[in-house]
């Protein structure tokens, strides 16, 4: 895990980032259909983390699945975080 977390941290850094600004912009998801999709995406991010956690993939496969799974993760994190800040500091109308 110390050996993925110090290859995959730049991804970790700028999926947050890139989800932040994402967030910032768009605020959170208003209509039924982008709760949904935003429901989708967190079960993604669950259904990859719950495989890469359970050692399913071995190899260049199961490395890829983590890496994914790191990077929907921390931009989901990045993205909820900005749009909860924007959403309650009222500068998104």
């Amino acid at each position: 895990m110390t050996l993925l977390a110090t290859l995959l941290w730049p991804l970790a850094a700028v999926s947050a980032l890139l989800g932040g600004a994402i967030g910032a912009l768009t605020g959170l998801p208003r209509t039924p259909t982008a709760r949904r999709s935003a429901g989708l995406l967190v079960l993604a991010a669950g259904l990859a983390g719950g495989l890469a956690a359970g050692g399913f993939l071995s190899g260049r496969a199961g490395f890829w699945l983590e890496a994914g799974a790191l990077g929907l993760g921390s931009y989901l994190i990045g993205a909820i975080l900005a749009a909860g800040v924007t959403d309650r500091m009222g500068t998104r109308s």
